[in-house]
């Protein structure tokens, strides 16, 4: 890459997006555009009319939308952003060749913002980055230090009638907060200044591979924030250089919880956060429940420490943060207390502390589940049953759909039914429903007073429309 462009030269041109309106291109879209650039995108949800709302936002904000023909790609100046998985038989893709064009994955050109930025705060780990990203950008920003961040997930904080779909925000360029993932193996391109590790478990690669991810990207951070209470994390302490760490068990973490202190409701919950470094302590409100959540708000407090922030001035901008969408975000909760909840949850992981935080309440549980793709159906399928098998009582039940698919040749030779047959097998209640409107019917006739329906899945933005109109028609 000898010849790439300067980011002077980089950020000076056109750039255009293909799959503008995915949860990973549409923040670096805006963040481009809040700096001046000229951006315009294509999208197939723009063709196919789903998520209307959302393209009329962004044209309201003056980004170029064009169908997904290849038509909007008319200069060999104009820098093509798209999925490095994409087939070169798109349209887009088939022009940017013809015209060559420079080509950027959204991963490269994340990574070029957040390295050419003052100082990059990364957050990494398996499960938890978009809701630690919101909490850390949150406290960024009520603490008047203007951050840009990136985030997969819309966070509530930075949403306005101009901006509703705000999973960006375009602050100074000396603080640049992103969420970075070790899916793909691009964790690799960035040189953090304050490196965050959640957690480390399966999720698209095996552990041993993920180990070595990892902690390559501690021994990259200037600063890594090191969560005590996760095995698999902790013991990647060696790689790092410096180092703060955070847990609500572990005893030796340097920013802590005082044991005894939590108080646990169904949507909020409360905690005395302890400073190790001073034995200062501090009173925590958080309008989010689960146990992840108090270990999330660890993690953000800890990683702003590591950038500057004292952990006072982190606890009480917490108590403002109004959390993410589609992250354990409550629809609503009709006469008969049936509660409805759109959630991202789509690996072992998140749906595990999804439905503890759900069991840890009374009410039965019923949970919808889309899966997000085929292929890793067939990778974390058992596991995923198993987290249903463990964590569900015998009244709960779950209904799996077909796997999201928008189109393109992946392998669609095995689907949900496996999945509910393990979960069957062992013991849970399951079913396979393969439509999205049989599913509606279905969770509508069975829901009673009480209960907590959870929506769950990924990729799909029309899943919170979908949660809204199961409400509306129970309520």
């Amino acid at each position: 890459m000898s010849d790439f462009p300067s980011p002077d030269e980089l950020f000076a041109r056109p750039f255009f997006f293909v799959g503008i309106g995915g949860s990973g291109m549409l923040p670096l879209a805006q963040i481009l555009k809040g700096r001046g650039c000229k951006v315009a995108g294509s999208d197939r949800s723009f063709d196919q009319g789903r998520t209307p709302e959302k393209f009329a936002a962004l044209e309201k904000q003056g980004f170029e939308l064009h169908p997904q023909d290849g038509s909007g790609i008319v200069s060999s100046d104009q820098i093509v952003v798209a999925s490095a998985a994409i087939e070169d038989s798109v349209p887009e893709i088939k022009q940017a060749n013809d015209l060559d064009c420079l080509r950027l994955t959204r991963a490269e050109l994340n990574s070029i913002l957040f390295n050419t930025s003052g100082a990059g705060l990364a957050v990494a780990g398996t499960s938890g980055k978009s809701t630690v990203t919101g909490m850390l950008g949150w406290i960024l920003e009520a603490t008047g230090r203007a951050p840009t961040v990136m985030n997969g997930a819309v966070m509530k904080n930075f949403v306005s009638p101009e901006r509703p779909f705000a999973s960006s925000v375009v602050g100074s360029q000396s603080l640049y907060v992103s969420e970075v993932d070790e899916s793909d193996g691009s964790i690799a391109l960035y040189k953090p200044a304050v490196g965050i590790l959640l957690n480390v478990s399966l999720d698209h690669k095996s552990m041993e591979e993920l180990r070595q991810l990892f902690g390559d990207y501690l021994s990259r951070s200037r600063i890594s924030v090191l969560n005590a209470d996760d095995p698999e994390a902790l013991a990647l302490l060696p790689h790092a250089k410096e180092v703060i760490t955070f847990g609500i068990d572990q005893e030796k973490a340097q920013i802590g919880i005082e044991p005894g202190s939590i108080a646990e409701g169904p949507v909020r919950q409360a905690a005395m956060v302890v400073d190790r470094h001073d034995g200062s302590q501090h009173a925590l409100r958080l309008n989010m429940p689960g146990r992840h959540n108090l270990s999330n708000a660890l993690a953000a407090i800890a990683g702003a420490a590591a950038a500057g922030v004292p952990v006072a001035e982190s606890v009480q901008a917490l108590a403002g943060f109004d959390g993410l969408a589609r992250r354990f975000d409550i629809v609503g909760t009709t006469h008969a207390a049936i509660t409805v909840i759109d959630d991202f949850g789509h690996n072992p992981e998140k749906c595990a502390a999804t439905l503890k935080t759900l069991k840890s309440h009374d009410g039965r549980v019923l949970a919808f589940f889309q899966p997000h793709g085929y292929g890793p159906l067939r990778q974390m399928g058992a596991e995923l049953a198993e987290t249903f098998i463990d964590v569900m009582g015998a009244d709960d039940r779950v209904i799996f759909s077909d796997p999201v698919y928008f189109g393109g040749t992946v392998d669609r030779s095995e689907g949900s039914e496996r999945i509910v047959k393990l979960i069957a097998e062992g013991g849970a209640r399951a079913e396979h429903v393969p439509s999205r409107k049989d599913v509606e019917d279905r969770l509508v006739s069975l829901a009673r007073p009480g209960d907590r329906i959870v929506i769950m899945g990924a990729r799909d933005d029309t899943l919170s429309e979908f949660a809204l109109r199961i409400f509306q028609r129970l309520s």
